[in-house]
């Protein structure tokens, strides 16, 4: 029997308690790996298919790493942020706010499996670290198709994330290789940490399933930015 996977109250609890550590742009979330380079490449990536792109979505914002990246490259004038945690929303939205006084930042303390978003509204959407608490095939297939309706004709999409393997081998190995990442960045016990909460929290699929759920979802040009270990970043135009 699967062991039972901590509800998205239980997550939020977590995150809660844990904003710091999701408030250094420098280094992004730490326990993920190449956390800075995903980051650059996403909002370069942003930019370079739209670079007037005026409305961001935020899914996951946790404390506004993405959205502040982004408004390196880009002119952002709205901002829209869902997360489950209220102190994560709270830091996000001081962040911004202080690095684009002029924006109109729009705070969602919600589950994204919950949230109606407006058709034809966004010129960009960014789910960092997010989607792997999705849990069902269709949680995943209707959360892809909400960010599609969503986006403008021409808008993009763009994933950074932990992924598994379909090789058993292949996603020891890979995993194996994360624990030593771990273990180099803060000691085993992190290690230790960090899995236990993955084990608790995360359904992460496929690199190459999401790729061909973005593909089905209607979005185009669908490309691999990064690939290191069990982390991927990807993403494609409306």
């Amino acid at each position: 029997m699967a062991a039972r996977k901590s509800t998205p109250d239980e997550i939020r609890r977590r995150f809660d308690a844990d904003v710091d550590r999701f408030s250094v742009l420098e280094t992004g979330q730490s326990s993920t790996i190449d956390a800075p380079l995903a980051l650059e490449l996403i909002a370069r990536a942003a930019a370079g298919v739209r670079p007037q792109a005026a409305a961001l979505l935020d899914i996951g914002c946790g404390a506004g790493n993405y959205s502040l990246k982004l408004l390196h490259y880009l002119p952002l004038r709205s901002i829209t942020l869902v997360d489950l945690s209220r102190p994560m929303l709270d830091r996000a939205v001081a962040r911004i706010h202080t690095a684009a006084p002029d924006a109109t930042v729009n705070a969602i303390q919600a589950d994204v499996r919950e949230t109606a978003f407006s058709e034809n509204t966004f010129d960009v959407a960014v789910a960092a670290a997010t989607l792997h608490h999705l849990r069902e095939d269709s949680e995943w297939r209707n959360v892809f198709a909400a960010v599609h309706r969503a986006l403008v004709p021409g808008g993009s999409f763009w994933v950074s994330d932990l992924i598994r393997h379909q090789s058993a081998a292949v996603q020891e190995m890979m995993w194996q290789r994360y624990g030593e990442y771990l273990i180099a960045l803060k000691g085993p016990d992190y290690r230790d940490h960090v899995f236990g909460y993955v084990e608790a929290e995360d359904t992460p699929r496929p690199l190459y399933w999401q790729l061909d759920l973005l593909a089905r979802t209607g979005f185009r040009e669908i490309d691999v930015l990064h690939k290191n270990s069990c982390f991927a970043v990807f993403g494609g135009l409306k």
